[in-house]
């Protein structure tokens, strides 16, 4: 009987402390969200494909910008040659293949492309401030 009311006791108290567990975390989870930075909205990312790049490694490898073979991957030697055309060229310098790149290197942009840079070009332009 001494054992029945002893094991009757530890159940109770274990179900007692686990309770206060849970309590206490979920406190400090809504804590923490109520903490937590508002969700930005994602700009979409411009990305040329394969194609372009390869035409546009012809057209640096051309004017003596970039040295190598028009693989279509965006490697060092490219990213260099185009820092180096955008410099020469006059256009923001980020060693990226961005569709301003493209449009002065006469490379056509695809349909999705256009859409993607006109989300980014209305982004850029709410994001100034007044």
């Amino acid at each position: 009987m001494r054992k029945l009311v002893l094991s009757a006791f530890a159940l109770t108290l274990f179900t007692c402390v686990a309770h206060a567990q849970n309590t206490n975390s979920s406190t400090a989870t809504k804590q923490a969200n109520t903490n937590a930075r508002p969700a930005r909205k994602h700009t979409p990312v411009f990305r040329a494909n394969k194609d372009q790049i390869k035409q546009a490694q012809t057209m640096l490898k051309q004017r003596t910008f970039y040295t190598g073979d028009a693989t279509g991957r965006l490697d060092d030697a490219t990213r260099e040659g185009l820092k180096k055309y955008q410099q020469a060229e006059g256009l923001k310098v980020t060693g990226t293949l961005n569709a301003s790149t493209l449009e002065k290197m006469h490379i056509q942009l695809t349909d999705k492309q256009k859409e993607t840079w006109k989300q980014i070009q209305a982004a850029q332009t709410s994001a100034k401030p007044k």
